[in-house]
């Protein structure tokens, strides 16, 4: 190659490189909290721990109470793909959630959770996911660790590292009650196992207060990578042990590039020093770049140490040598000497830290998240700046702050800075980055064992430039005859640029457009029209929805007139009803075609119902099919773990005995038909819900099979009494025969009467509420000022007053309770109560108020707001059980 020919390729090259080079604006350069955005995915979670975002942006996660679920990106939606039996009482449960390295390929994934039923271990198994449903036939059990099954610290974080070596965290198993919150070190004979974490964190025999470290084999086992904390066959120690001497290391996380370890140290409770017993209680936030001995029980902090002491004698003998701490306890099977200990990269008390100001004061639990580094991630234009190149992420659970901490190069504390100081985090409890470098949050609530409204998943997106509108388009109708007006709002579209303006056009499908934010549109003709929200900032930058109107066909009109109270049943009695159907283009109506029906479910009125359309009527078999979770197992229309119900109806097509075989195979269990998978039997179902199963499923094929019996005038006689779980659900629906050609529209109406007696934790809107959760208790503790529920339109007609079932705690305050918004016409209130106003011999337990009520004249959403006089905390809360509606005739 001659001289030219090498010019024009050092050309062609230096040309083609400056046009791959990223510019990143922010490498070095902070950026402003304003180009970050939180971005909601889903809320309402019940106590979520852990996450894992896959490379589709789909995200799987755990719930405390043993459910596997994951968020659909395409859809917003949530589904549930498994669920584990498990013993959720104090601190365990279902704890830890991981993907396989090769998740893509092989679908594994590894839960760390305790099991219910009488053995106290908790167990770390593989399961596969089929179909993205969890398989629990395909479970691996790979480890299970002894347990004391009481109080506290059971850890739980799963985190792989590059080299498919899997961390598990796993707390001391002690309780910090009888050690006065200092570290539990009692030997005396006789004690609880649960009061000396020299028996767990001490103890180089025993995996309690270790983070773990292994790596999982294809056949279900693991084998101890190199470089662990004791070699294999050491005397009195266990191999899989990374790091030793752990309080409680909720969630840790691992630096892909080095294998460095991080994680959270939740500290004891001591708020001073004790001069017989040692330091105050600290968090922890460690760093481990080797294996080792991280102080607990004997350290704290940086090595601060406690004293051995004497819980006979109460006698404070010497202070422990973090240089070598010897572990004589009598509860220990491990070596005497440990090795030396390491102390934290940053630890802080309640009051303010000395050495870290900027953590605040306040309760503490440590927590650690990822290292980032942005070339590991695909270049996006969400993906987070250089500036946090090889920055570790921290958040404390209880102060609701991140930090992100920058180390030196020999992985030495260097600075640290809090992250988007002016964003709310409510208990972050999981964070994790996906593939375009945007970083999601697992958030829990406010509330420990608690179903909190303020949990949720939340996507962080950054932006180094201009950023482009968000986009939101609504119309108050989307079918209707022509001429059809149809009013436009653009409501909830923003800009996020400072000083940006915005440009609208609205495109309504037949070439007509205009300019204006919130238009109104008369379509004169039958069609269906694809109607576009553009908008376009000053930069160019162009967002676009689109929304579509059919207009040609008005839908039909369903009503029950239900001469009862439309929200609640008294029961027994006998309520007259008339279902009344018209359709402006369908004339007189066809009364066969109108489907009416009125059925009790069992199982509790805040049943989800899911699998069927909005416009569909709730099918009673396939509402229980929900309920029991069949649907982990057989889906409606595609094979699954189990057949599908339309193959399963299409089998059993026009055979006589067809209902009563289902019935007895769902319940007794069996297997042979659909291959070599044995069913389960569902013995603890009610005959009932099975029948009303088996109908819906061979109604599947043959629609026919359940037609309607209730004429649509008469009478029905309400004859449940005290079955407060349940509800009467009665439903009237129309498909018009379509026209103008557009395809038929279907309406419905559709009440729902539960019980009289009401779970206020059934609110269907919670704001500064907290659902406690629990074996017997399922209250709601108001936990602010002016905190309410809603209940979605009841109907007050006829009720005389409503009995609350209530405890003030420590409080001051009244319940007042309004009609139509927490601002609303005061329908009723409580005087304002305190713990004084509780009868003699019911301290700390629930008391019923009566409550005279002035109803509204039509139904409406009634929120019960509270209003304190005094403090409010999530430690001083005002607590609600259960509201009792009672009619005038009572």
């Amino acid at each position: 190659m001659n001289l030219k020919s090498l010019l024009a390729l050092a050309i062609l090259i230096a040309f083609y490189g400056c046009q791959e080079k990223e510019v990143d604006p922010f490498a070095t350069v902070r950026p402003e909290e304003s180009r970050f955005t939180k971005i909601t995915l889903v809320e309402k979670l019940n106590e979520p721990m852990e996450l894992e975002v896959l490379d589709n942006f789909d995200v799987l996660f755990i719930e405390r109470g043993g459910k596997v679920r994951k968020y659909v990106a395409e859809t917003g939606q949530v589904e549930e793909i498994g669920f584990l039996d498990v013993y959720a009482q104090n601190e365990d449960g279902l704890l830890g959630l991981a993907k396989d390295p090769k998740f893509n390929v092989n679908q594994w994934i590894y839960l760390y959770y305790a099991p219910a039923g009488p053995d106290s271990i908790n167990r770390l198994s593989r399961f596969t996911l089929v179909d993205g449903l969890l398989q629990k036939t395909s479970e691996k059990i790979m480890l299970e660790v002894p347990v004391f099954r009481g109080c506290c610290h059971s850890g739980g974080s799963l985190e792989f590292d590059s080299k498919g070596n899997l961390f598990i965290s796993l707390g001391d198993d002690t309780t910090p009650f009888e050690s006065d919150n200092y570290n539990p070190i009692d030997e005396r004979a006789g004690r609880p196992g649960n009061v000396d974490a020299q028996k767990t964190s001490g103890n180089s025999n025993d995996l309690r207060g270790s983070i773990l470290r292994i790596t999982p084999q294809a056949d279900g086992t693991y084998t101890i990578p190199e470089g662990n904390l004791f070699p294999p066959g050491t005397p009195n120690t266990r191999p899989e042990i990374y790091v030793k001497g752990n309080r409680n290391p909720f969630r840790i996380g691992v630096d892909q590039r080095n294998g460095n370890l991080f994680w959270g140290e939740v500290g004891p409770d001591a708020s001073v020093d004790s001069l017989k017993r040692g330091p105050k209680g600290h968090d922890e936030f460690n760093l481990a770049t080797k294996p080792g001995y991280f102080g607990w029980p004997y350290f704290v902090g940086n090595n601060k140490p406690y004293w051995k002491y004497d819980f006979e004698k109460k006698e404070s003998l010497f202070e422990f040598d973090p240089e070598a701490p010897q572990n004589t306890s009598p509860n220990s099977t491990g070596i005497e000497i440990l090795p030396p200990a390491t102390p934290a990269l940053i630890w802080y008390p309640y009051n303010e830290s000395v050495e870290f100001p900027m953590l605040g004061t306040g309760g503490r639990n440590a927590m650690a998240g990822p290292v980032y580094y942005r070339s590991d991630f695909e270049k996006s234009e969400v993906r987070f700046p250089g500036y946090f190149d090889g920055k570790a992420f921290f958040y404390d659970w209880m102060r609701n702050w991140i930090f992100t901490v920058k180390l030196t190069e020999d992985f030495q504390y260097d600075t640290m800075e809090r992250f988007m100081p002016s964003t709310v985090f409510d208990k972050p409890v999981d964070m994790q980055f996906a593939k375009d470098g945007s970083l999601y949050i697992l958030e829990y609530g406010t509330f420990w064992s608690a179903q909190n409204d303020d949990s949720g998943i939340y996507r962080i997106e950054f932006a180094s430039g201009n950023r482009k509108p968000q986009v939101k388009a609504t119309a108050n109708q989307l079918t209707g005859a022509a001429p059809l007006q149809v009013q436009f709002s653009s409501e909830g579209s923003v800009d996020l640029d400072e000083g940006d303006v915005l440009t609208y056009e609205w495109d309504f499908g037949n070439g007509e457009k205009t300019s204006e934010p919130n238009p109104s549109f008369t379509f004169s003709k039958p069609g269906v029209y694809p109607v576009k929200l553009i908008l376009k900032d000053k930069e160019g930058a162009v967002a676009t929805t689109t929304l579509e109107i059919k207009v040609g066909n008005e839908a039909p009109s369903v009503k029950i007139d239900w001469k009862g109270n439309r929200s609640f049943y008294f029961g027994p009695e006998s309520i007259a009803y008339e279902v009344k159907v018209s359709d402006a283009e369908d004339g007189a109506i066809d009364s066969n075609r109108v489907r009416f029906s009125i059925d009790y479910l069992e199982g509790g009125f805040d049943l989800v119902q899911a699998g069927h359309q909005a416009d569909e009527p709730v099918s009673l078999g396939e509402n229980y099919i929900t309920q029991a979770g069949c649907k982990a197992c057989h889906a409606v229309a595609n094979e699954s773990i189990g057949p599908d119900y339309t193959a399963v109806s299409n089998k059993y097509l026009n055979q006589s005995n067809a209902r009563a075989y289902l019935i007895d195979k769902i319940t007794n269990g069996g297997g042979g038909v659909w291959g070599e998978r044995i069913m389960p039997g569902h013995t603890h179902l009610p005959p009932a819900q099975v029948e009303a199963i088996v109908d819906f499923i061979l109604g599947i094929a043959n629609p026919k099979a359940n037609v309607r019996t209730l004429p649509l005038t008469g009478s029905y006689a309400i004859d449940r009494t005290d079955l407060r779980d349940g509800y009467y659900l009665i439903q009237a629906s129309y498909e018009d025969l379509g026209a103008n050609g557009i395809p038929p529209l279907k309406s419905q109406e559709v009440l729902t009467l539960r019980h009289a007696t009401v779970r206020a934790s059934s609110a269907n809107l919670l704001k500064d509420v907290a659902k406690a959760n629990g074996p017997q208790f399922q209250f709601v503790r108001f936990t602010a000022s002016q905190a309410w529920i809603k209940f979605d339109q009841i109907d007050l007609s006829g009720i005389k007053s409503i009995d609350l079932a209530l405890n003030p705690g420590n409080t001051k305050g009244k319940i007042q309770l309004r009609s139509g918004s927490p601002e609303g016409q005061v329908v009723g209130e409580t005087k304002v109560l305190t713990r004084d106003d509780r009868p003699k011999g019911q301290e700390g337990q629930f008391f019923t108020i009566s409550v005279a009520i002035t109803p509204p004249t039509e139904a409406s959403d009634l929120y019960l707001v509270f209003v304190p006089e005094g403090d409010v905390s999530i430690w001083n809360t005002f607590n609600l059980n259960t509201l009792h509606f009672k009619k005038k005739a009572d």
